[in-house]
């Protein structure tokens, strides 16, 4: 189980191309390349496609990291998997779900 998609499957990978498809990123309230694809089949995984970078949805696999150690779900039961995309639509379209102005996000350690 990724923290993509709590149903199977790997998230869609940030583009390199620099022409690729653009998204007005609700997370960096600004224009920036987006996913290749909606990362699930449903109405949530549709507004991530349209509304977050793939920055952004980067940046979500590692605070589900922590949501998922924190909560102690586990990915592969239903109710957990519920919470999971809960805490994903917060994480994206909750209140103060942007980052404050000027965020620059932490360099990876690999």
């Amino acid at each position: 189980m990724s923290c993509g998609n709590p149903f199977a499957g790997e998230p869609p990978q940030p583009q390199a191309d620099p022409n690729a498809r653009k998204v007005f990123c609700v997370k960096f309230q600004k224009e920036m390349p987006g996913l290749d694809e909606p990362p699930f089949d449903s109405p949530l995984g549709q507004r991530i496609y349209e509304q977050v970078s793939a920055e952004a949805w980067k940046l979500w696999g590692e605070y589900c990291k922590m949501v998922l150690n924190e909560y102690r779900l586990n990915p592969a039961n239903r109710q957990d998997q519920e919470l999971i995309l809960k805490h994903m639509e917060e994480y994206f379209f909750g209140e103060g779900s942007a980052f404050p102005p000027g965020y620059v996000p932490p360099r990876s350690k690999g």
